[in-house]
Parts: C-alpha cells; structure tokens; sequence
C-alpha cells in the first residue's frame, strides 16, 4: 500500500472556504490600503542570501530558509571543509539564494535597485508569503502571508498617525473590535540602555525585554544577567517593569527615569506628539497603548514601535506590527531614505475571525446558475447560453456528466446555487428555457431575454 501523502510541518492546504474567507481579509486590508493612497509591488519569493543575511538579527538568521545552488553543490566544496562539519562555513559554500523572511527588507533592496524610478514620498503595499523555519505552533507557520504597507522618503510623524489609522481602519471593516495598537519608540530603549549603563548590550537588551510576555519580569531579567548586563544595571531598570496609569502618565514617568539621555527624551516627544494627535482625530474601535516593554527583536527600526495585540478574550500572540527604519535602505547603500511601515498578519487574524464568529456573512464563490446536463444536444444548447451569460458576467455552469437529475439537482443544493436551468425537447424546439428556483422549488419557461430576468430577480 502506498504511503499516504503528508505536507511539512508549519504549512497548511486551504480548502475554498477557507480560501474565501481568507480573501475576504485580504480585500479589506488591499481596498483600507489603496483608501490610504499606498499601490502595489511586488518582489520575488527568493532573494540572493547577502540581502537577507545580518539584516535581523542572531535570531532571525537562523530562521532563514537557504536553497540549495543547482546541481552538483557538494562539488566546488573542499574535503577540509566538509569534514569540519561547520554549518557557518559550510551553508555559503552551498546555497547563494534564500526565501524571504519577511517583505520589509526586501522592500528596501527594491527601493534602491528603482529608486529613479520612484516618485518620493514612496507608498506602497505588498501581499506576498514569507518563511521562517521557526517551531510551529498556535498562529505561528512556516510559511504565511504578510500584508505589508510602507512609506520610505519621509520623516514626518504624521506617518506614524496615519499607521495607527490604518490599523484601526481595517480593523473596523473587519468588525473586529477590542484590538489594542501598542506603541514604543527604539530611542526611548535606547535611553533606557544608556542611564542603565548599558549601551554597549542595546540589541540583548531589546531582544531579551520583547520577551517579557512570554518569559515574564524575572525571566527577562534572568536572560539580561546572561547576555552581561550588570545587577547594578537590572536594578536601575526595575521602574521601567512597573508604569501605570494613562498614556500621559506612562510618559512623564519615562521621562524621569531617562531624564539624563537627550535621545531617550526625544523618543518620548515623538509618543507624545503621536499619541496626542490620535486622541484629537479619533479611532474608530481599537486602543492605543504605550508599552514601553515593546521591544521587537529587529535590528532596523530606529524610532517607533508597533504591535496590534487581538482582543483579550482571544488567546493569540500579536496579529499585526512594524515601526521606523531611518536607515534601512542605507544597508544596500541608499543613505538618508527614512521609511516607517507595518504589517498585517494574515493568518493570526484569520483565526482570531474565526474564533469570534466573524465570517458568517463570507458567501463561497459558486455560480449564479447551474444548467442540468441531459445529453450531448442539450449540453451543446446549455453551453452556447452559457458563453452568452458569462460574457454578461453571470457565473455559469454546467453540470458535465448526464446523470441522473436527482444527483445533479443535490449537487446545485449543496453548493447553494440558487437558480437551476433544465432544457428538454420542448425547450430545444421552442429556443427556451426552464428555469428552476431551488429555494422556493418554482418552475417557469421563458426564452433567453426571461432568463436574464429571472437571474436579475
């Protein structure tokens, strides 16, 4: 017996309802995104690995995927090397391309290589999948969909208002409430490290403390004490564990404790003006929350800090998130190009959806019309007004086999067609047609001009 097939772990096959459901989030997240003046690209699913490589961090190297060169790839390979068993030297060796962790980078590897191109302040949005070879879990694969919208060649703050609006945006279209937007800023990290004494350990610092709602205060801490952070240093921190009240008083209490870095203030100032230009435009359901405990272990964002969490009586991680980059195209040798951008998670979102009882108005695409097959004449007679009807736009279809009626009724029923069309004898000699409403079980004949009515109806 032969095996039975498999997929690997951390991918998923889509039934067409799940397919519908989930273009239905992304037709609301593209038409939000084109409301908000962002136009599409698209970049390739494999970039070469000197693009992605160091571009995330430790961490997110190692969650790659690399594809193996062409051919014979062990042969250029020296035994010296081979023997070793060093994947560090082994892997350039052996694969020069890459799939694209995420659609940022990417991004900015386009805006360099078209920037003449390009008409600056760039927006645009990008609906691709990525991969990671992480360890699968609950709204964690290997492979998925990002939904990507950027704007590189502006500095302005208003952008990060305008994110925060989108977010709210597509979330209010989705019906989806009790979402809550949390902000930070990297330079308010930043000033953190730098009272604390610890400049020299930003990216162990940020990496262990975007932990904390997984590993908790003393993980954290425990983790920080690893990467060299002193006990002095944790100390000093300790306040930051601890903020409370409104989003002003989280602000004026950061502002003690990073009193003495002029770039930790000036993060602040950044939330400050965000944060208040939010509550005078106004949102339509979701939350803004200062977290100053966000972190997102990525290596570009220089200034704010975003992370969408779903609502509370949903057990997910974050559904969406993203931030400031001033100088992520200055990688690939494009200098002064600020850029802010944020991202959706498709699938997070999509099981958030399902769990609140969101899709109930998601109609499966079918056709319009079934036309019952009785025989090669009537089946030619069908298919002729068919291609009359699709050129109209009405989905059409006809049942291929002349089977028994009942089985090609049962088949219009389960996939909820409403209208069925039978054509016999008579309606070959008249040039008519009988149609049949599957709801109400009528049955009426008209030539094709009733037909149309009928559908109209």
């Amino acid at each position: 017996m032969a095996q039975k097939p498999s997929i690997p772990k951390g991918t998923r096959d889509f039934s067409a309802t799940e397919v519908a459901k989930r273009n239905y989030i992304i037709q609301v997240i593209k038409t939000t995104f084109e409301n908000f003046g962002f136009q599409p690209i698209e970049t390739p699913s494999f970039e070469n690995s000197e693009t992605l490589m160091g571009k995330y961090g430790e961490e997110g190297d190692r969650l790659i995927f690399k594809i193996l060169n062409s051919g014979d790839y062990l042969s250029k390979v020296s035994d010296d090397v081979l023997h070793q068993k060093d994947a560090n030297k082994l892997t350039p060796k052996i694969s020069d391309k890459a799939l694209r962790y995420d659609l940022t980078v990417p991004f900015a590897r386009y805006v360099v290589q078209h920037q003449n191109e390009i008409e600056f302040p760039f927006k645009r949005y990008q609906i691709q999948p990525v991969w990671r070879a992480d360890r699968p879990q609950k709204g964690r694969f290997r492979e998925f969909y990002q939904c990507d919208a950027d704007v590189v060649g502006s500095k302005s703050l208003w952008q990060e208002v305008e994110f925060v609006q989108l977010y709210d945006a597509v979330f209010h279209q989705l019906n989806l409430k009790g979402v809550t937007i949390k902000l930070n800023n990297r330079k308010i990290l930043s000033g953190i490290a730098e009272v604390i004494g610890a400049t020299d350990k930003l990216i162990d610092f940020t990496v262990a403390l975007d932990k904390l709602d997984k590993i908790g205060e003393e993980g954290v801490k425990k983790e920080m004490l690893e990467k060299g952070i002193t006990q002095n240093a944790l100390i000093k921190l300790n306040p930051l564990f601890h903020l409370s009240g409104s989003n002003i008083d989280k602000l004026n209490q950061l502002k003690a404790i990073i009193k003495d870095s002029q770039e930790g203030l000036t993060g602040v100032q950044e939330l400050e003006f965000v944060i208040a230009t939010i509550e005078k435009v106004g949102l339509y359901d979701s939350k803004v929350e200062i977290d100053v405990t966000l972190a997102r272990g990525l290596n570009y964002y220089t200034g704010a800090i975003i992370e969408v969490a779903p609502p509370k009586t949903v057990q997910m991680g974050s559904i969406g998130g993203g931030g400031r980059y001033d100088d992520l195209t200055g990688i690939f040798g494009l200098k002064d190009m600020s850029g802010i951008g944020v991202s959706f998670g498709l699938d997070r979102i999509y099981l958030v959806l399902e769990e609140l009882s969101l899709f109930n108005e998601v109609a499966l695409p079918k056709p319009d019309i079934l036309f019952v097959n009785f025989g090669s004449d009537e089946a030619l007679y069908a298919t002729k007004a068919i291609k009359k009807l699709r050129a109209l736009g009405v989905k059409s279809e006809l049942y291929p086999e002349a089977t028994k009626l009942k089985k090609q009724l049962n088949y219009a029923d389960k996939r909820k067609i409403p209208l069925v069309v039978l054509i016999g004898l008579a309606e070959l000699e008249n040039n008519t047609f009988t149609i049949k409403n599957m709801i109400s079980g009528d049955q009426q004949t008209g030539d094709f001009k009733f037909l149309i009515q009928q559908l109209k109806h």
